[in-house]
């Protein structure tokens, strides 16, 4: 049974699609299995990748709709053990069509128990917003990765979403846990990103991943080639850096799992 991996954060710009395209390749060229589902209208993810977004006729939106069923319409990409369900912009209407649908916070997490058996992890590349697509991402998940980014505003509404995932725990999501607090857009040579980390490692401890991403202008170029960093440059500091998260990723999941297997 796969697991799946909410990457949310409602502010923008602070590395969530890197975050969620770099993981799920980097762990694929760690020889696991993985989907990537592009839950956000602007479909970076899925240019990120190599697809026109412009020409996906089936993608997120007709699995949240279920007009179509995630295992008929995945994509294979470039990057080893990756497939991608690719969204397009028509995904933005999923707001105003499922207001109205009971049970409409569960369409994600029923489209994706289709294929749950045929990954090891399943990430999902959430909207920069707490509506309904980031909702059922929240609903469908076992866990969420919220990046960070190292700058002055990096905690501004991080409150919020905690919340969010609270509100998802009681309403719609017991199980859900906060898999981690990934520091993103690092610079060592600057005193206020050396402050944000220590700031943010003080407040929340063990819940922060000891990779830091740090700036990269590699990172930044590999989305115009619609690759990953590990396919665009894998000696890159960028490279290494998401490499280093999804060790430090699977690491933290065998332990969960060792420790639920001594419990049982």
């Amino acid at each position: 049974m796969g697991k799946v991996v909410a990457i949310a954060n409602q502010k923008g710009g602070v590395g969530k699609t890197t975050t969620a395209v770099n993981l799920a390749a980097s762990l694929g060229v760690l020889e696991k299995s993985v989907l990537l589902i592009d839950a956000d209208p602007q479909a970076n993810a899925t240019s990120g990748l190599g697809f026109d977004p412009e020409n996906v006729t089936m993608g997120t939106y007709q699995a949240i709709e279920h007009e179509a069923a995630i295992k008929d319409i995945v994509q294979k990409t470039e990057t080893p053990n990756v497939d991608l369900l690719p969204a397009h912009l028509d995904l933005v209407a999923i707001e105003i069509e499922l207001v109205d649908k009971d049970h409409r916070e569960y369409m994600l997490k029923q489209a994706i128990e289709g294929v749950k058996d045929s990954y090891d992890y399943i990430v999902i590349d959430c909207a920069p917003s707490l509506g309904l697509i980031t909702l059922n991402a929240l609903t469908a998940a076992d866990s969420v990765i919220i990046p960070i980014q190292c700058e002055y505003f990096a905690l501004e509404g991080l409150g919020k979403l905690l919340n969010t995932v609270r509100k998802v725990q009681q309403l719609h999501n017991p199980d859900l846990e906060i898999e981690g607090l990934l520091l993103t857009m690092y610079d060592s040579r600057l005193r206020l990103s050396n402050q944000v980390v220590d700031e943010v490692r003080t407040h929340f401890e063990k819940m922060v991943f000891e990779t830091i991403i740090t700036r990269n202008v590699r990172l930044s170029e590999a989305p115009s080639f619609g690759e990953s960093i590990v396919m665009y440059d894998a000696a890159s500091t960028g490279a290494v850096n998401y490499l280093n998260f999804a060790r430090e990723f699977l690491e933290n999941n065998t332990i969960e799992t060792s420790a639920v297997g001594a419990e049982d």
